[in-house]
């Protein structure tokens, strides 16, 4: 593989001078070469400095890393996960069909169909005023409460499919400051509020915490009552016991199952009250049929392997040590930041599977906004700053308010419009003339020309797509996902532990004693200085 990453370095290096604009100027046909589609879903990666020579290097460096044996062992259930000895199996969770999918040799599709069901049962009697709350009244309100993967996953996809919403209304509550819960819990009545308690280990701390003040807000309004209203999406039957949380409403997932990636599962049980048994199985649906588009289709046309070439090139080959993804669709408000964890804390790795150093730069730093806030804010560094930050751009054809189609045109037009003046930049030249329409001259003419150009060829992708539907979210969800193992494969690296963050929670449970006023001198000064100053006497309001 090292010859492969030698000949794309010097590629690039010869190619370099040529931008993308010209790129387009030497082959016509450069859309329909550099894009691919499956199931209404269309990647255009043609705004890249990507040509036939570096995409064909790519494929050959996929083909090296064994990618498609890699794609097999993932779905098929092998331990991949290799660190933690697990197999990664997120994608039986939204499996269509019979096939069994084995782990140490039994069947678990039988167990994820019963758990399904379960939710839906369980959903769906609350959704009708079956399942009542302690005084005999309708849940109007469900607040899940988790972090990570427990939080990010449904917080996003809720909003996502906030057209579909015809359930109780849903809060999310992930940090432990208590200013999160209690502006979450603000003007909810506890006598029709469920709370479901998302934790797979129910020990999370930040979790943990915020569920007993939840507890303790239903306590002090139901009274041993109160233990109608949780409910736990944990694997820890025991500590959900010991909480008061009886089996029936306690829904479970097996460690094959990822924090980031558990969004299909229990963890997206109040997006399944929000919308809805079908329109939550339409999402899993979509989800099933990108992953069969993963194995099945020829690398040269797999959206995700597509994907994920281009972000080595611009990683990797290019030295672009970041990427902004930037959806015009409001209520993908959060992908943004969904795809921070997915991304980062998936590739943001040192070491490769065999625990010697990475050997080039891994996983780039993922930040974003949606369109078209993001053009008020941070586009002008995208367009003129001295980082140069590949774009991402997802669109939809049409969205669900037809009576404002005129402003969904609008946002369509500003998308497509920010990923060509990127491209296309414009030239001092261009900008010489429209500084002199402006009315400049002289040395003010040159100077103002310089402040109006725009250097261009900067590269980006748009994913398009006809309309936001479960469907559809689910499609782009698990492109991402398996965007990520793509690269993570080609860099030799373990996509699917996290230890990065152990240590950081380790020395926070050290950190309580000090803020509580005991003494620990092993620390150093700045941090004993920083406990000093957070321990002041609070000031008088």
């Amino acid at each position: 593989m090292n010859k492969i990453w030698a000949e794309l370095v010097d590629h690039r290096r010869s190619t370099s001078a040529t931008t993308i604009t010209e790129l387009f100027q030497n082959n016509p046909s450069r859309f329909q070469s550099f894009s691919a589609e499956s199931d209404g879903i269309l990647l255009d990666y043609s705004k890249t400095s990507l040509d036939e020579t570096g995409l064909e290097l790519l494929l050959e460096l996929a083909e090296q890393a064994d990618l498609g044996s890699r794609i097999t062992e993932m779905f098929r259930g092998d331990q991949i996960n290799v660190t933690e000895r697990r197999s990664v199996l997120h994608t039986a969770l939204r499996r269509q069909g019979d096939t069994p999918v084995l782990v140490a040799g039994e069947d678990v599709m039988p167990d994820i169909r019963h758990t399904l069901q379960r939710m839906e049962s369980f959903a769906g009697a609350i959704r009708s005023g079956d399942h009542k709350t302690a005084t005999g009244a309708r849940f109007t309100d469900v607040v899940n409460i988790g972090i990570g993967g427990s939080d990010l996953g449904p917080v996003m996809a809720t909003l996502a499919l906030s057209p579909y919403h015809d359930g109780p209304r849903c809060h999310y509550v992930s940090n432990v400051d208590g200013a999160d819960i209690t502006d979450r819990l603000r003007g909810l009545d506890p006598q029709t509020t469920l709370i479901i308690i998302a934790s797979k280990t129910f020990t999370t701390t930040e979790t943990m915490t915020n569920a007993e003040t939840a507890i303790a807000w239903l306590r002090a309004a139901l009274g041993d009552q109160a233990s109608q209203h949780p409910a736990a999406v944990s694997s820890a039957r025991d500590k959900t016991a010991a909480f008061g949380i009886p089996p029936e409403r306690v829904f479970g997932f097996a460690d094959w199952v990822g924090g980031r990636y558990s969004i299909w599962g229990p963890v997206g049980l109040s997006t399944l009250i929000a919308v809805g048994r079908d329109n939550f199985r339409a999402f899993l649906s979509g989800a099933a049929a990108m992953d069969q588009h993963f194995q099945t289709a020829d690398l040269r046309y797999n959206l995700p392997v597509l994907l994920g070439l281009t972000g080595l090139w611009h990683s990797n080959i290019c030295g672009y040590a970041t990427r902004a993804i930037l959806p015009y669709e409001h209520r993908l408000a959060r992908l943004p930041a969904y795809l921070q964890q997915l991304d980062m804390e998936s590739n943001g790795k040192g070491v490769t599977l065999d625990g010697s150093k990475v050997a080039r730069a891994s996983g780039p730093i993922v930040w974003g906004e949606p369109g078209t806030n993001g053009q008020h804010a941070f586009f002008q560094l995208l367009h003129q700053g001295t980082h140069v930050v590949p774009a991402e751009f997802l669109i939809a054809a049409s969205g669900h308010e037809d009576a404002l189609s005129h402003q969904h045109d609008r946002l369509k037009a500003n998308c497509l419009a920010q990923s060509e003046a990127l491209m296309t930049g414009r030239s001092t030249e261009q900008a010489r003339r429209l500084a002199e329409s402006r009315g400049y001259g002289g040395d003010d003419l040159e100077r103002m020309a310089a402040h109006l150009t725009l250097p261009g060829n900067r590269p980006s992708i748009t994913l398009a797509y006809p309309r936001l539907t479960p469907f559809a979210l689910g499609q782009l969800i698990a492109l991402y996902e398996h965007r990520v193992f793509t690269e993570g494969v080609i860099w030799g690296i373990n996509s699917f532990d996290q230890w990065g963050v152990e240590l950081g929670k380790e020395l926070a449970v050290n950190l309580l004693p000090p803020l509580q006023g005991a003494s620990d001198p092993s620390k150093d000064s700045s941090t004993l200085g920083l406990v000093a100053k957070l321990t002041q006497p609070k000031p008088a309001t």
